[in-house]
């Protein structure tokens, strides 16, 4: 599986022919350059919040879901491919949309991923208990502020057990979203494997995930911020 960071909350997967996006951004209100992917699926986990629902910006046909609409009843977006989804909430202060999202998990050539949508709450117990040994892969909101906080981010990852993090959804140059830098979350995390990428993609196959592989934070290069991308060319 090819994972390809964007920026934001916003990757794009691909795996034999089928190429997914989750949680694209408004290029414009975000500062970021659109996704140049044409995509067979969007994934949102909201459809009322611009910095995570600009499913019309995402080149291509693609089949749009949004998240929410998987809770309680996966969603088969391709053959095989299938997402279960979450609810959750941005913030206790409103639990009516559009701070209304959804985490959701699908699998993806035999790697299981959980985007963390925009929740800004502690996972529930329901919620660890469904995914508990369960995800190979999180896309993890690093950047704390309007969502989770770190410490209950982390009990989150110890909970869970993926063993590969990929941060998201935090402080990049171009970036027009008030986030936090991933700088307070990787520090949090001394000491074991940190890997800090000058690329935005990786390849992840079912042996960097299996029983033996040692676990690892993957810090992606943003490949929609357009200052990241003039500096590495410089």
């Amino acid at each position: 599986m090819r994972v390809t960071w964007f920026g934001h909350a916003c990757f794009v997967l691909e795996h034999d022919g089928l190429v997914i996006a989750t949680d694209p951004y408004t290029p414009a209100d975000a500062g970021l350059r659109p996704i140049d992917r044409e995509c067979d699926v969007v994934i949102m986990s909201s459809a009322l919040d611009e910095a995570h629902a600009c499913a019309e910006a995402v080149p291509g046909s693609p089949r749009v879901l949004n998240a929410l609409d998987a809770v309680g009843q996966p969603v088969e977006i391709a053959d095989g491919v299938v997402v279960e989804a979450f609810a959750a909430s941005e913030g206790e202060d409103r639990p009516d949309d559009p701070k209304a999202n959804a985490l959701y998990r699908f699998a993806l050539g035999g790697v299981a991923v959980c985007h963390m949508g925009d929740i800004g709450t502690p996972l529930s117990g329901e919620h660890v208990e469904r995914l508990r040994g369960r995800v190979d892969v999180l896309l993890a909101l690093a950047g704390a502020g309007l969502t989770i906080a770190l410490p209950d981010l982390d009990a989150a990852i110890a909970a869970i057990g993926p063993r590969v993090v990929i941060p998201m959804h935090f402080q990049i140059p171009s970036l027009l979203y008030a986030v936090g830098p991933v700088g307070d979350f990787l520090d949090r995390h001394a000491g074991e494997r940190i890997v800090e990428h000058d690329r935005s993609t990786i390849e992840i196959g079912p042996a960097d995930v299996g029983a033996d592989a040692v676990p690892a934070i993957h810090v992606l290069q943003p490949a929609g911020d357009p200052l990241v991308n003039e500096r590495t060319r410089t």
